[in-house]
């Protein structure tokens, strides 16, 4: 079995088992996430294989982080994950990419991102919960964050941090990869 079959039949126990946990229905998770029922059916069937942007809805509507969503079995106190078990959620052929590296729920969903930007790449990001806050730190190139349409630049050996509850994009608009450490905290569901 596939790594990305694996991935998709993981992907599919956790969505049931949480939505379960929540009392929700296909309906009302669908609304709260903005996916279609169809999708829905697709995921906790593992038929499909969804994008990045679908499991980030699905997650923050459950109120469980990416690694939660990924990863059904809950650990002890402390997990350890190697290098080779971090999960890249999005690439390009160019050579961008994100990884998820960790993740816990302290009380809410709370995930540490590896990213790389090749020059000339982007990747948007749809606005999340009210209350998701994005903490950055760049460590090479420049970061162009594009946050509610008001770009910021952010250089190698800056932080920056925002309420992401509104569209935001991550660029690279210089000449050399721009590579960051992100982390992302999401307010637990109410």
């Amino acid at each position: 079995m596939s790594d990305l079959d694996l991935l998709t039949q993981s992907l599919a126990r956790s969505v049931k088992r949480w939505r379960a946990e929540r009392g929700f229905t296909l309906e009302t998770l669908a609304a709260r996430a903005g996916v279609s029922r169809g999708m829905l059916i697709q995921i906790e069937q593992a038929r499909t294989n969804p994008s990045l942007g679908t499991v980030v809805k699905i997650g923050d509507a459950l109120g469980v982080s990416i690694t939660t969503l990924l990863d059904y079995e809950q650990g002890p106190k402390v997990r350890i994950v190697p290098a080779d078990q971090a999960v890249r959620l999005w690439h390009t052929d160019a050579g961008s990419y994100n990884r998820l590296l960790a993740g816990a729920e302290a009380p809410g969903p709370l995930e540490l991102w590896d990213w790389r930007l090749m020059p000339g790449e982007s990747s948007p990001s749809d606005p999340h919960p009210a209350g998701t806050v994005e903490l950055l730190h760049v460590t090479a190139g420049e970061l162009t964050l594009t946050v509610d349409g008001v770009e910021h630049r952010v250089p190698a050996g800056a932080s920056a941090t925002f309420e992401a509850n509104v569209p935001h994009t991550y660029g690279n608009d210089g000449a050399v990869p721009m590579e960051m450490m992100m982390s992302v905290s999401v307010p637990p569901v109410s």
